[in-house]
């Protein structure tokens, strides 16, 4: 059985396997440090980080996953969808977030798959989002502050990355 547990410094030494891997979004030391420091309770470890944080105002309040991955050794485990589930949990329960958002890379076709199952929608396509080469797909589930659903409407049109609302 794996724990999950909150991530700690001395981790970002011992997971570069899962750094490594050609579908997850690799950061350099000190964005890791940051995120550590600033939002503790986003950043957890389960053979495999989960790392997010909380953001936004008014309505657009959202709980943001930053990284989740799993070491290969440790797919098929259902172990993202522990780590997404206590992510969401902390931004619904803890934060009273909106919502919570990811961003996927559009040829990810597993991870869409995996985090549609979870209940997330596509709620837009940021054009060449990863390295200004690839398009990113934002991916939204609601929670229980947004009654109506509001959070996770599509939009009807792509966008680029400097329309996007950043903290």
């Amino acid at each position: 059985m794996t724990t999950i547990r909150r991530f700690c410094c001395n981790d970002l030494l011992r997971f570069t396997n899962v750094n490594l891997d050609h579908l997850t979004e690799t950061f350099n030391m000190s964005f890791y440090m940051t995120y550590l420091a600033r939002w503790p309770d986003y950043f957890h470890l389960a053979q495999g980080p989960v790392m997010g944080k909380v953001e936004g105002q008014g309505e657009s309040w959202h709980g943001h996953v930053t990284a989740v991955t799993v070491a290969p050794d440790y797919r098929r485990q259902q172990l993202a969808k522990k780590l997404m589930n206590l992510l969401e949990d902390i931004s619904d329960n803890i934060d009273k977030a909106y919502f919570v958002d990811l961003f996927v890379r559009a040829s990810n076709a597993p991870a869409i798959k995996m985090y549609e199952k979870l209940g997330y929608v596509i709620y837009r396509r940021v054009l060449r989002y990863y390295s200004g080469e690839e398009d990113g797909l934002d991916m939204r589930k609601a929670l229980s502050r947004d009654v109506d659903k509001k959070s996770v409407i599509p939009l009807k049109r792509p966008v680029t990355p400097d329309e996007l609302e950043y903290d």
